[in-house]
Protein backbone atom coordinates (compact mmCIF):
# COMPACT_ATOMS: atom_id res chain seq x y z
CA UNK A 1 0.00 0.00 0.00
CA UNK A 2 1.37 3.17 -0.44
CA UNK A 3 2.31 5.74 1.75
CA UNK A 4 -0.51 7.98 0.96
CA UNK A 5 -3.30 5.69 1.28
CA UNK A 6 -1.60 4.03 4.74
CA UNK A 7 -1.78 7.81 6.14
CA UNK A 8 -5.33 8.25 4.76
CA UNK A 9 -6.34 4.83 6.13
CA UNK A 10 -4.57 6.16 9.66
CA UNK A 11 -6.53 9.07 9.85
CA UNK A 12 -9.46 7.66 9.15
CA UNK A 13 -8.79 4.75 12.10
CA UNK A 14 -8.17 7.62 14.39
CA UNK A 15 -11.45 9.55 13.49
CA UNK A 16 -13.29 6.67 14.31
CA UNK A 17 -11.62 5.75 17.04
CA UNK A 18 -9.96 2.62 16.21
CA UNK A 19 -6.62 1.13 16.65
CA UNK A 20 -3.61 0.95 14.15
CA UNK A 21 -3.28 -2.08 12.75
CA UNK A 22 -0.28 -3.96 14.57
CA UNK A 23 2.71 -5.37 13.59
CA UNK A 24 2.01 -7.92 10.27
CA UNK A 25 -1.14 -6.01 9.66
CA UNK A 26 -2.85 -7.19 12.64
CA UNK A 27 -5.51 -5.12 14.22
CA UNK A 28 -5.31 -4.81 18.08
CA UNK A 29 -9.26 -5.33 19.03
CA UNK A 30 -11.30 -2.49 19.83
CA UNK A 31 -12.56 -1.76 23.07
CA UNK A 32 -15.37 -2.92 24.31
CA UNK A 33 -18.72 -0.29 23.69
CA UNK A 34 -21.66 -0.96 25.97
CA UNK A 35 -24.45 -2.59 24.84
CA UNK A 36 -27.90 -1.76 24.60
CA UNK A 37 -29.96 -4.54 25.65
CA UNK A 38 -33.84 -5.17 25.19
CA UNK A 39 -35.65 -5.46 28.58
CA UNK A 40 -37.08 -8.57 26.89
CA UNK A 41 -33.68 -10.25 26.34
CA UNK A 42 -31.86 -9.39 29.13
CA UNK A 43 -31.74 -11.11 32.74
CA UNK A 44 -31.68 -9.01 35.49
CA UNK A 45 -29.66 -9.65 38.68
CA UNK A 46 -32.33 -10.94 42.04
CA UNK A 47 -32.10 -9.49 45.41
CA UNK A 48 -33.82 -9.97 48.57
CA UNK A 49 -33.04 -7.48 51.28
CA UNK A 50 -36.57 -6.24 52.73
CA UNK A 51 -36.79 -3.52 55.13
CA UNK A 52 -39.88 -1.55 56.23
CA UNK A 53 -37.70 2.02 56.55
CA UNK A 54 -39.80 3.61 54.41
CA UNK A 55 -37.57 3.15 50.89
CA UNK A 56 -38.66 0.64 48.87
CA UNK A 57 -36.55 -2.29 48.59
CA UNK A 58 -36.29 -5.87 46.88
CA UNK A 59 -38.86 -8.13 48.79
CA UNK A 60 -41.24 -5.39 49.21
CA UNK A 61 -44.47 -5.14 47.68
CA UNK A 62 -45.32 -1.23 47.32
CA UNK A 63 -47.71 0.75 45.11
CA UNK A 64 -46.87 2.54 42.58
CA UNK A 65 -48.97 3.97 39.29
CA UNK A 66 -48.23 1.38 36.25
CA UNK A 67 -49.40 2.06 33.24
CA UNK A 68 -51.72 0.22 31.18
CA UNK A 69 -49.74 -1.86 28.25
CA UNK A 70 -52.90 -0.92 25.60
CA UNK A 71 -53.19 2.55 26.68
CA UNK A 72 -49.69 3.79 28.27
CA UNK A 73 -51.64 7.08 28.67
CA UNK A 74 -53.65 5.47 30.83
CA UNK A 75 -52.98 3.32 34.10
CA UNK A 76 -53.46 3.06 37.50
CA UNK A 77 -52.26 2.52 40.97
CA UNK A 78 -51.27 -1.21 42.07
CA UNK A 79 -49.39 -3.28 44.13
CA UNK A 80 -45.66 -4.29 42.71
CA UNK A 81 -43.08 -6.42 43.64
CA UNK A 82 -39.41 -5.10 44.06
CA UNK A 83 -37.06 -7.94 42.80
CA UNK A 84 -34.13 -5.59 42.15
CA UNK A 85 -32.73 -2.35 41.89
CA UNK A 86 -30.56 -0.43 39.41
CA UNK A 87 -29.14 2.94 40.77
CA UNK A 88 -32.34 5.03 41.55
CA UNK A 89 -34.57 2.61 39.73
CA UNK A 90 -36.69 -0.37 41.06
CA UNK A 91 -36.79 -3.81 39.13
CA UNK A 92 -40.32 -4.79 39.62
CA UNK A 93 -43.40 -7.31 39.21
CA UNK A 94 -46.90 -6.11 39.21
CA UNK A 95 -49.11 -7.93 40.69
CA UNK A 96 -52.80 -8.83 40.17
CA UNK A 97 -55.98 -10.16 42.05
CA UNK A 98 -57.98 -11.02 38.97
CA UNK A 99 -58.78 -14.94 39.25
CA UNK A 100 -58.65 -15.56 35.46
CA UNK A 101 -54.55 -14.73 36.01
CA UNK A 102 -54.49 -18.43 37.81
CA UNK A 103 -52.80 -20.80 35.27
CA UNK A 104 -52.21 -17.75 33.06
CA UNK A 105 -48.70 -18.20 31.05
CA UNK A 106 -46.38 -15.12 32.49
CA UNK A 107 -48.26 -15.25 36.00
CA UNK A 108 -47.58 -17.24 39.52
CA UNK A 109 -49.69 -17.17 42.10
CA UNK A 110 -48.51 -15.87 45.23
CA UNK A 111 -51.66 -16.34 47.71
CA UNK A 112 -53.15 -13.97 50.09
CA UNK A 113 -51.04 -11.62 51.77
CA UNK A 114 -51.02 -8.30 53.80
CA UNK A 115 -50.75 -6.28 51.00
CA UNK A 116 -54.21 -6.77 49.85
CA UNK A 117 -56.63 -5.24 52.38
CA UNK A 118 -59.39 -8.12 51.51
CA UNK A 119 -56.73 -11.00 52.03
CA UNK A 120 -57.35 -12.06 48.15
CA UNK A 121 -55.16 -14.69 45.94
CA UNK A 122 -52.52 -12.90 44.16
CA UNK A 123 -50.50 -13.45 41.25
CA UNK A 124 -47.38 -11.76 39.80
CA UNK A 125 -46.87 -11.17 36.50
CA UNK A 126 -43.18 -12.47 35.25
CA UNK A 127 -42.94 -11.98 32.03
CA UNK A 128 -42.79 -7.61 32.05
CA UNK A 129 -40.57 -5.75 33.87
CA UNK A 130 -41.78 -2.41 35.82
CA UNK A 131 -38.92 0.33 36.14
CA UNK A 132 -39.73 2.71 38.01
CA UNK A 133 -37.80 5.88 39.78
CA UNK A 134 -37.51 4.96 43.74
CA UNK A 135 -39.12 8.31 43.96
CA UNK A 136 -42.33 6.97 42.10
CA UNK A 137 -43.11 4.80 45.03
CA UNK A 138 -46.47 5.87 46.70
CA UNK A 139 -46.05 3.63 49.79
CA UNK A 140 -44.32 0.15 51.04
CA UNK A 141 -47.17 -2.22 51.53
CA UNK A 142 -45.58 -5.23 52.93
CA UNK A 143 -42.96 -7.62 52.83
CA UNK A 144 -43.15 -10.88 50.69
CA UNK A 145 -41.58 -13.86 52.66
CA UNK A 146 -38.77 -15.63 51.76
CA UNK A 147 -40.08 -18.49 50.54
CA UNK A 148 -42.83 -17.51 48.07
CA UNK A 149 -40.25 -14.58 47.06
CA UNK A 150 -38.01 -17.90 46.33
CA UNK A 151 -40.18 -19.49 44.19
CA UNK A 152 -41.02 -15.79 42.26
CA UNK A 153 -36.92 -15.80 41.89
CA UNK A 154 -36.33 -19.40 40.90
CA UNK A 155 -39.11 -19.27 37.93
CA UNK A 156 -37.94 -16.00 36.89
CA UNK A 157 -33.91 -17.30 36.63
CA UNK A 158 -35.57 -20.71 34.87
CA UNK A 159 -38.09 -18.95 32.31
CA UNK A 160 -36.26 -15.57 31.85
CA UNK A 161 -32.65 -15.87 32.38
CA UNK A 162 -32.45 -13.84 35.32
CA UNK A 163 -29.49 -14.21 38.01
Amino acid sequence: MSRLLKGIASTLRRVAGRPAPGPQGTSHPAPPVPQQVPTARRGRHLEYSPNLDGDADPGEIVWTWVKYEDDPSQGKDRPVLVVGRNGRTLLGLMLSSQHERDGQHGWLGLGPGEWDRESRPSWVRLDRVIEVDQDGIRREGSILDRARFDQVAAQLRRDYGWA
